[in-house]
């Protein structure tokens, strides 16, 4: 149990920080990247934040040393976190293909030949991929305890927050009024409930 506690607080705290990284890098430049095109876009930017993550693996001994232990309450809410994440993922995936996973339509010369994704669960919330990270990581962090894991959730909401400023402002860029409209009437993170809402 030990062991598994320690290797998934350590993939969250290796993993999350080049993830979030590599979208503030791509997101604020796109027209820059554009121009690159998307094969080398990632031909530069995923090697660099690999390194990055390399260099907290390198840390990873200080960075893990507190130890909070197994709290078997702690391990239930994960559960239920965990199940939440990976219902709003499910619903996230019926919608996204791997090219949107990884940025295609941002980074290529014509953006708008993509299409705003307004259906099913993003017809409910403009984010819910975001939403869904937020709630694995909590999931990693209640079930492994560590210090590392708590620091890095608290960071985790502004960090998600501004990275959804920034990249609400490439959407905008790229799909205008279309999303102006979408964000009058779909909220960010949390359903309306009521009000006409189907």
């Amino acid at each position: 149990m030990d062991t598994a506690r320690y290797w998934l607080a350590l993939i969250l705290v290796v993993s999350f920080p080049p993830a979030f990284l590599y979208w503030f890098v791509i997101h604020p430049f796109t027209g820059f990247w554009r121009r690159l095109g998307p094969l080398e876009t990632h031909l530069i930017v995923a090697p660099a934040m690999i390194l990055v993550g390399i260099a907290i693996y390198g840390f990873r001994e200080p960075l893990m040393r507190v130890d909070f232990g197994f709290v078997p309450a702690f391990a239930a809410l994960a559960v239920l976190s965990y199940l939440f994440a990976g219902l709003l993922e499910l619903k996230c995936r019926r919608y996204l293909k791997l090219r949107i996973l990884v940025g295609v339509p941002q980074l290529t010369e014509d953006p708008s030949a993509s299409s705003l994704l307004t259906e099913g669960i993003y017809g409910r919330i403009r984010h819910p991929r975001y939403v869904s990270v937020f709630f694995g990581a909590l999931a990693v962090a209640l079930f492994s305890n560590y210090l590392a894991t708590w620091v890095l959730q608290v960071f985790l909401t502004p960090v998600i927050y501004l990275l959804v400023i920034v990249e609400e402002r490439e959407l905008l860029d790229r799909f205008g009024e279309e999303y102006e409209q979408y964000m009058e009437r779909v909220p960010r993170f949390v359903p309306r409930f009521g009000s006409g809402q189907k």
